[in-house]
């Protein structure tokens, strides 16, 4: 195949690649609620299996399961606060505010910045800074999904992320897992949300109990 005919394809599958990025993060903003049982497992640290729900414009509950089984946490896009119950929603808790060390992550990230609208965020903007592969038809969970990698040019990562491996519902767009690797290919963490549901009706009082 002569070397322009392949630079075209290339070129014609990494658009195609970059309008499904696109679309994903269209998709999501038509989202009012969603509902995933979080399965992390990192590199280095514990594995957590979390309860995550999410409802427009930015209310988050999390429900413990794995470790701390029994602790819940709440989100308030209002007053820019966290409720957490260390011991279970009804009994004693702490009003934090997000970057408060007691509630980030292991590797620092914050619950207000845990929802699925700013991970395609991050893989947008590390798609503009390197490449995305053509998408690769796939099944997870049962579900058929597209599969496609981002990886940032030499020397460039986002939130210290250099390469993700995402796997993409096809009838939704909506993320069911994702793999991060940095700049030497090592695994930093791989998150399962396959069981997603989106535009979930919760109980009126399910994000202020």
């Amino acid at each position: 195949m002569p070397w322009f005919v392949l630079a075209l394809a290339l070129f014609v599958g990494d658009a195609m690649a970059a309008d499904l990025l696109a679309e994903a993060a269209a998709r999501f903003q038509t989202v009012q609620t969603y509902r995933v049982t979080l399965r992390s497992h990192p590199a280095q640290g514990e594995a957590q299996v979390i309860r995550y729900a999410w409802r427009r414009p930015g209310w988050i509950r999390m429900d413990f399961v794995e470790p701390h089984d029994g602790a819940a946490l709440i989100f308030d896009p209002g007053a820019h606060r966290v409720h957490l119950w260390p011991f279970g929603v009804g009994r004693p808790s702490f009003n934090l505010a997000p970057d408060n060390r007691l509630i980030l992550s292991p590797r620092g990230h914050r619950v207000d910045q845990s929802d699925v609208g700013v991970l395609l965020a991050n893989l947008e903007e590390l798609r503009a800074k390197g490449r995305i592969s053509e998408p690769a038809d796939g099944e997870l969970a049962g579900r058929t999904v597209s599969v496609v990698e981002i990886e940032g040019n030499p020397g460039v990562s986002v939130l210290g992320v250099h390469r993700y491996r995402v796997w993409l519902a096809r009838d939704s767009l909506f993320p069911l897992k994702v793999q991060s690797f940095d700049a030497d290919g090592a695994s930093i963490e791989s998150v399962d949300m396959s069981d997603a549901e989106l535009d979930v009706a919760f109980p009126e009082r399910f994000f202020a109990p």
